[in-house]
């Protein structure tokens, strides 16, 4: 069986980090979403509220798993049996950071990582980006799925 992780923080998931899972479900028959947990931060959404959000929205591509992990993600890859990490580039400037995790991922346990250049739909697209401008009262519709477009607008009605 093949396998591939996709990571990140996910908060929200867009519709930029779908078309790289979707992307990917069609290439590994096993695609995990490790939706990392940095204790540090503090996110919009909390980490059970973002596996829920990504389930939802990925369950109609049938091969894909959603789990949360705290630490390495080379641990979350060899504890699973998974041999390759898949990354969406947007920019020459994600290339850098990306190319240095990948290097240092190689170099730990020796798994690969696949980059995957982001569809020009979604060049510009962070969950960041997204918050700011939702917040402001903008319209991000056609950057999340609906499920998620409502879950933002129930959270920044709260604050």
């Amino acid at each position: 069986m093949r396998r591939a992780v996709c990571p990140g923080s996910f908060d929200p998931i867009t519709n930029g980090h779908l078309d790289i899972i979707g992307r990917a479900s069609r290439l590994y028959d096993e695609v995990y979403v490790a939706v990392m947990i940095n204790k540090s931060k503090s996110g919009l959404f909390e980490i059970e509220e973002r596996l829920d959000l990504i389930r939802q929205v990925t369950a109609d591509y049938g091969n894909v798993r959603v789990e949360a992990f705290h630490g390495l993600l080379v641990d979350f890859c060899k504890q699973r049996d998974i041999p390759a990490i898949v990354k969406g580039l947007r920019a020459v400037s994600d290339f850098d950071y990306e190319l240095q995790m990948a290097q240092m991922n190689m170099g730990l346990s020796g798994v690969e990582t696949l980059f995957v250049p982001t569809n020009p739909t979604y060049s510009f697209l962070s969950s960041s980006l997204v918050k700011e401008v939702a917040t402001w009262g903008g319209d991000v519709s056609h950057l999340v799925p609906p499920l998620v477009l409502e879950a933002l607008n129930r959270r920044l009605r709260q604050d």
